[in-house]
């Protein structure tokens, strides 16, 4: 039936087709979030979605950080990151940063906005499905926060033995990490499945 959701966290199932716009639904045996519901939900994911796109390009055209120490200068950019994994002997863990903080990331902003356009219009496809599922699954695999919060920690330590010149593209990303994690968190699941399935009824 129309508004009805099993909760993840113990399978209680609900009703909740009647909540309004910002309202919101927790399980009322274990407490675990359910959704919320925003009629410009859409709209927020777009906007999110294409500034955070905009940043993760401006993030990878200018420098990321530079250090100086003993008259030695270097400057790195962000797209230069998985390459220095690459020259140090490490394959395997430049691919999987790569993927992680630049490819992954990027795919997921593509599909939010092949998603979220028809969805908007109200126009049905059948490849509507396998898109919004294949954008929750990767959404996972995004570790976008845990790399800055890792440059900023490397930050301190390097400070104490180099000079180092934080740059625009540092910054973009940081841009970037937030507007991203907007975008994925104003993907709502239930809100989306929802709509993917009156528009597919709607076709019959």
């Amino acid at each position: 039936m129309r508004g009805d959701i099993a909760c993840p966290g113990c399978d209680l199932l609900l009703n909740i087709g009647t909540l309004k716009h910002s309202e919101s639904a927790s399980c009322p045996r274990c407490g675990n979030f359910l959704t919320k519901h925003r009629e410009d939900a859409y709209d927020r994911v777009l906007a999110f979605a294409s500034a955070a796109l905009a940043f993760l390009i401006i993030a990878n055209s200018y420098s990321f950080l530079s250090f100086s120490a003993s008259g030695l200068e270097s400057t790195m950019t962000l797209r230069q990151t998985p390459g220095a994994l690459w020259d140090y002997g490490l394959p395997a863990v430049s691919v999987l940063v790569a993927a992680f903080i630049i490819v992954i990331p990027a795919i997921i902003l593509v599909l939010m906005l092949v998603l979220c356009i028809p969805l908007r219009q109200g126009r049905h496809h059948p490849w509507l499905a396998p898109v919004a599922k294949f954008t929750f699954l990767a959404q996972n695999w995004a570790m976008v926060e845990v790399f800055i919060i890792g440059v900023i920690v490397s930050l301190v330590k390097i400070a104490a033995m180099a000079t180092v010149e934080i740059g625009e593209s540092f910054w973009a990303y940081v841009a970037f990490t937030i507007f991203f994690t907007a975008a994925v968190a104003s993907l709502d699941r239930y809100q989306c499945w929802e709509r993917i399935e009156a528009l597919g009824a709607g076709t019959q």
